[in-house]
């Protein structure tokens, strides 16, 4: 099988599927499995508890499928910088007055975003690892 490499389009699809799966899991819109799940009265009766199990489970797979990726390729270190660089963007952005801290739900989405970046930046690291030094992890021994 031959290595395809990186592509700005396989990151950004990485990225969209790391944001779809925080954001459906919770967001500061009130349309999320959080508020689902909690929700008391409606139509949320306890009728729905399997389906809610069930799509509980899909999103923890989601997730231990991103972030073993992600502890893999960067490991603590990796982590730490990137969340390190994208806080410093953070409050350069609110040093600017380009997003207002104050407000919850907008601290709620730059933490989601940042933790779907980092999500997508260690589900391709691997390829930019192996463009940049030419060295192959042991998961890809089989290309």
């Amino acid at each position: 099988m031959a290595y395809r490499g990186l592509t700005w389009w396989g990151f950004l699809l990485r990225w969209l599927a790391a944001l779809v799966l925080v954001f459906a899991t919770f967001n500061p819109f009130g349309l999320s499995y959080f508020h689902w799940v909690t929700a008391f009265g409606g139509t949320s009766g306890s009728g729905d508890v399997p389906l809610k199990i069930l799509v509980g489970l899909i999103l923890l797979a989601g997730f231990a499928v991103y972030f073993r990726a992600t502890w893999i390729s960067l490991g603590v270190l990796g982590i730490v910088l990137i969340v390190a660089v994208l806080g410093v963007f953070v409050w350069l952005l609110a040093d600017y007055r380009v997003v207002d801290v104050e407000a919850p739900s907008a601290i709620a989405l730059l933490v989601e975003l940042i933790l779907s970046v980092v999500m997508a930046v260690g589900m391709s690291w691997s390829h930019v690892q192996r463009r940049l030094s030419g060295q192959v992890d042991v998961d890809d021994d089989d290309q």
